[in-house]
């Protein structure tokens, strides 16, 4: 697989992978996320390519101090063989690279699958609340 960061020309493949797998809300529109994300010098959304197919991505931004990774996608096709952690090794790259020196991530409290798999990566419960409020 090989990673690299999306284009514009990258979002409808990006967009369609996180509705297969399961990641869209109604309240987020992903194509607004991935343009959003990669007009933005703090963030870049990075895709993991087989051949020419979008098989895998992470979206990945930075305040200065803390990483955060969202939409870490990975074609139902392609997993269980390792894709899902290239993906975060990718992003925890991009991070250091910017600066960060930490990172973090979001993951529905019942997705337990995934909360396994990122326990396996060495990521761990925060004791934290997170809290949000819409800006409109």
């Amino acid at each position: 697989m090989q990673i690299r960061d999306l284009t514009s020309l990258d979002i409808e493949a990006a967009a369609a992978l996180w509705h297969e797998v399961g990641l869209t809300r109604p309240w987020n529109p992903p194509v607004l996320d991935l343009q959003r994300a990669l007009d933005s010098s703090a963030s870049t959304v990075l895709g993991g390519f087989d051949g020419e197919r979008l098989v895998g991505t992470v979206m990945v931004g930075h305040d200065g101090h803390r990483g955060w990774v969202y939409y870490l996608a990975v074609d139902e096709r392609q997993r269980g063989i390792g894709r899902g952690r290239e993906m975060m090794t990718a992003a925890e790259h991009w991070l250091r690279e910017q600066g960060a020196v930490k990172v973090q991530l979001m993951v529905r409290s019942t997705n337990e699958a995934v909360l396994g798999f990122y326990d396996r990566l060495g990521y761990e419960d925060a004791d934290v609340q997170v809290r949000s409020k819409w800006l409109k």
